[in-house]
């Protein structure tokens, strides 16, 4: 986006990023410290400190890391730059999830039972559970992504649970409160994605991430296949409302579960989400760039009536990780890639042939985005995109991705957050890797035979090194 803009750009580097391809893609790379990411990616003192250094006006901070966090974006304000993302108090609001429904409810946002206050103990927890009814789920209130999170179908399990929970929370988010809700049975989990700019708020329409596991998104489509233009209609306008509420700025997510024809709030994302380029590819416009003008102080590029739904767009995100080990990390160096290219088939990757997946970071490595004219295009052509990508050398979830796309279940549109779980998709899966592993051999004897392919390599590597040395000196 900044290039396009023609804007120059400043990366950060930690130890286990130094053979990045972002690394030398930025027009200027620093070095920002160990691989953990507490001595590197989530020190603020060394981001402004960067900044400063580089002459940079703002910060993106992406999609992870620090880019809900208050306190960041409070500071960058103090020091004179500027957080490309919304103001540091909408963060905060958001950022407690018994604080955002409060704010949603009195906006007049149908919310899911229960969570109205934090759990002081737990006779003041099982009252709540009591009057809402089990099953019920446990929430971390300074938390998300699915951390912490625990159903409880019965009184016999309550306490355990919630110690558990709140270890949980206090270890992953250093904030042991937890709420509890009503946990609804199957539902469908459907966002808005919102931009504003200080005058304008707008709605890029709705994208579909049911498709979970352990709570976290695994597949998300645009738009969703169970909304009629009336339910389509009732959604985005929830949407704006709460967006309204908040008098939000920039980009920004607000979710929902739904069933039966009802919508219930659960929580808005005061952040650039991973799923951005499904709203991207339906409606033709860059979140990023908007982002980034906004931030800049200039007005949205576009009205709400420009605003259209063009065909359907559907992405996998691609782990490293084994579905068969309860989605278990892993890591490893990548020793064969290819990746999937054609009519309306995006990659959004970082990693290469000989690039190591380290232990320090999410275990996603890729976004395999697709776009058809509709539904049945869009999984045709993910189903090629996915027998197209190959990763060797460490375990991926691509088998997985094939197992769910090709299922009957998906193909109708069936979907709710447990879906893996009810159509037995790890079973499928299995089919999968042992077709994958005939695909990566086929692709290992192509590299075997083609014995120009070290010779060219050694090559790239000398130059690559080569360059590295002198940019190294450069920065020094």
């Amino acid at each position: 986006a900044c290039r396009e803009l023609g804007i120059r750009n400043v990366g950060v580097y930690s130890d286990a990023d130094k053979k990045s391809f972002f690394r030398w893609y930025a027009d200027e790379a620093y070095y920002i410290g160990e691989s953990p990411a507490a001595k590197s990616y989530l020190d603020v003192d060394k981001i402004i400190e960067i900044a400063k250094l580089s002459d940079s006006d703002a910060v993106h901070p992406g999609y992870g890391f620090l880019a809900e966090n208050a306190y960041f974006a409070e500071r960058c304000k103090k020091e004179g730059i500027v957080f490309i993302g919304p103001r540091a108090e909408t963060i905060k609001e958001m950022g407690d999830k018994i604080v955002a429904r409060k704010i949603m409810s009195e906006a007049g946002i149908p919310v899911v039972p229960g969570g109205e206050r934090e759990i002081k103990n737990f006779d003041d927890a099982l009252k709540i559970a009591k009057d809402i009814g089990f099953p019920v789920m446990l929430k971390a209130a300074g938390g998300g992504g699915g951390i912490g999170m625990k159903i409880v179908r019965s009184e016999d399990e309550f306490e355990e649970a919630i110690e558990s929970s709140r270890s949980i929370a206090k270890s992953a988010f250093g904030n042991e409160s937890i709420f509890i809700e009503k946990y609804i049975e199957k539902p469908r989990h459907i966002e808005v994605q919102i931009l504003g700019d200080g005058e304008n708020i707008v709605h890029l329409y709705e994208r579909e991430c049911s498709i979970q596991r352990r709570y976290q998104k695994l597949i998300e489509e645009a738009p969703s296949p169970a909304l009629t233009p009336e339910l389509r209609k009732k959604i985005t306008e929830y949407a704006l409302k709460a967006a309204e509420a908040l008098e939000y700025e920039n980009a920004g997510t607000i979710e929902f579960i739904y069933k039966s024809g009802d919508f219930y709030f659960i929580e808005a994302n005061t952040r650039l989400q991973v799923e951005h380029p499904v709203t991207e590819m339906v409606t033709g416009i860059d979140i990023v760039k908007e982002q980034i003008r906004i931030a800049a102080g200039e007005k949205l590029s576009f009205k709400q009536e420009d605003v259209e739904i063009r065909g359907h767009a559907i992405e996998c995100r691609v782990n490293a990780e084994d579905p068969l080990k309860n989605f278990a990390p892993a890591t490893g160096k990548i020793k064969r890639y290819r990746s999937p290219g054609g009519p309306g088939v995006r990659v959004d990757s970082g990693v290469h042939m000989g690039y190591y997946i380290s232990p320090y970071y999410d275990s996603m490595i890729s976004k395999l985005i697709v776009w058809g004219r509709d539904r049945n295009e869009a999984i045709d052509r993910m189903i090629r995109a996915l027998y197209d990508y190959v990763i060797a050398g460490v375990k991926t979830n691509l088998p997985l991705h094939m197992a769910i796309i090709s299922s009957e279940a998906f193909k109708k549109g069936m979907l709710h957050t447990n879906f893996i779980e009810e159509n037995n998709i790890l079973e499928e899966m299995k089919k999968m890797i042992e077709f994958e592993a005939l695909h990566i051999k086929k692709l290992e004897e192509i590299f075997e035979e083609d014995k120009k392919i070290p010779a060219i390599s050694a090559a790239v590597n000398a130059y690559v090194e080569l360059w590295k040395r002198e940019n190294e000196k450069k920065e020094a």
